[in-house]
Protein backbone atom coordinates (compact mmCIF):
# COMPACT_ATOMS: atom_id res chain seq x y z
CA UNK A 1 0.00 0.00 0.00
CA UNK A 2 1.32 2.95 -0.85
CA UNK A 3 1.60 5.82 2.06
CA UNK A 4 -1.26 8.79 1.90
CA UNK A 5 1.44 11.73 1.49
CA UNK A 6 3.74 9.68 -1.54
CA UNK A 7 0.33 9.04 -3.35
CA UNK A 8 -0.62 12.75 -2.95
CA UNK A 9 2.78 13.93 -3.85
CA UNK A 10 3.58 10.81 -6.78
CA UNK A 11 3.12 13.75 -9.58
CA UNK A 12 5.65 16.68 -8.60
CA UNK A 13 8.58 13.34 -7.58
CA UNK A 14 10.61 14.33 -11.15
CA UNK A 15 12.78 11.54 -11.96
CA UNK A 16 15.82 13.59 -11.14
CA UNK A 17 14.49 13.95 -7.67
CA UNK A 18 14.16 10.27 -7.57
CA UNK A 19 18.05 9.69 -8.83
CA UNK A 20 19.39 12.39 -6.17
CA UNK A 21 17.22 10.60 -3.32
CA UNK A 22 18.62 7.02 -4.51
CA UNK A 23 22.20 8.28 -4.45
CA UNK A 24 21.83 9.92 -1.32
CA UNK A 25 20.71 7.10 0.32
CA UNK A 26 23.44 4.72 -0.96
CA UNK A 27 25.48 7.18 0.04
CA UNK A 28 24.49 7.23 3.60
CA UNK A 29 24.32 3.39 3.54
CA UNK A 30 28.54 3.95 3.46
CA UNK A 31 28.76 6.50 5.89
CA UNK A 32 26.13 4.46 8.74
CA UNK A 33 27.66 4.02 11.45
CA UNK A 34 31.42 4.86 10.27
CA UNK A 35 30.76 8.68 10.21
CA UNK A 36 27.28 9.11 11.39
CA UNK A 37 25.50 8.50 14.83
CA UNK A 38 22.19 6.78 13.85
CA UNK A 39 20.23 9.96 15.18
CA UNK A 40 22.30 11.79 12.87
CA UNK A 41 21.04 9.70 9.71
CA UNK A 42 17.58 9.61 11.03
CA UNK A 43 17.43 13.56 10.87
CA UNK A 44 18.97 13.17 7.11
CA UNK A 45 16.22 10.82 6.24
CA UNK A 46 13.89 12.48 7.24
CA UNK A 47 14.52 15.78 5.21
CA UNK A 48 15.86 13.66 2.17
CA UNK A 49 12.30 12.41 2.32
CA UNK A 50 10.82 15.64 3.73
CA UNK A 51 12.14 17.35 0.12
CA UNK A 52 11.00 14.35 -2.21
CA UNK A 53 7.44 14.79 -1.49
CA UNK A 54 7.38 17.99 -1.03
CA UNK A 55 5.60 20.00 -4.18
CA UNK A 56 6.66 23.44 -3.27
CA UNK A 57 9.08 24.94 -1.49
CA UNK A 58 9.24 27.20 2.33
CA UNK A 59 7.75 26.01 5.39
CA UNK A 60 8.68 21.94 6.22
CA UNK A 61 11.03 22.49 2.71
CA UNK A 62 12.98 25.40 4.48
CA UNK A 63 13.30 24.03 8.25
CA UNK A 64 14.23 20.57 6.54
CA UNK A 65 17.25 22.27 4.20
CA UNK A 66 17.90 24.59 7.61
CA UNK A 67 17.76 21.12 10.08
CA UNK A 68 20.84 19.36 7.57
CA UNK A 69 22.75 22.75 7.58
CA UNK A 70 23.14 22.75 10.91
CA UNK A 71 23.79 18.79 11.48
CA UNK A 72 26.31 19.38 8.46
CA UNK A 73 28.36 22.91 10.50
CA UNK A 74 28.33 20.84 13.28
CA UNK A 75 29.91 17.99 12.20
CA UNK A 76 32.38 20.22 10.40
CA UNK A 77 32.88 22.36 13.93
CA UNK A 78 33.64 18.75 15.85
CA UNK A 79 36.57 18.23 13.67
CA UNK A 80 33.97 14.92 12.55
CA UNK A 81 33.74 15.91 8.53
CA UNK A 82 35.80 18.05 6.24
CA UNK A 83 33.87 21.07 4.61
CA UNK A 84 33.25 19.16 1.20
CA UNK A 85 32.23 15.97 2.75
CA UNK A 86 29.74 18.51 4.52
CA UNK A 87 28.84 20.83 1.77
CA UNK A 88 28.41 17.40 -0.54
CA UNK A 89 25.49 15.91 2.21
CA UNK A 90 23.64 19.67 2.07
CA UNK A 91 23.90 19.54 -1.45
CA UNK A 92 22.76 15.89 -1.75
CA UNK A 93 19.47 16.98 0.12
CA UNK A 94 18.72 19.72 -1.25
CA UNK A 95 18.72 18.08 -4.84
CA UNK A 96 16.06 15.40 -3.79
CA UNK A 97 13.73 18.92 -3.31
CA UNK A 98 11.59 21.19 -5.68
CA UNK A 99 13.52 23.86 -7.35
CA UNK A 100 14.57 26.09 -5.59
CA UNK A 101 15.26 24.42 -3.08
CA UNK A 102 19.41 23.75 -3.63
CA UNK A 103 21.34 25.41 -1.40
CA UNK A 104 23.67 27.97 -1.47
Amino acid sequence: MIHARVWANWDAMTAQRSQSYAELMAWMRELAGVKLHADEEERIRDAADTLVLATETGGEVDRALADVEDLAAHLVDTGRWEPDTARRLVDGVAACGPEPAFAF
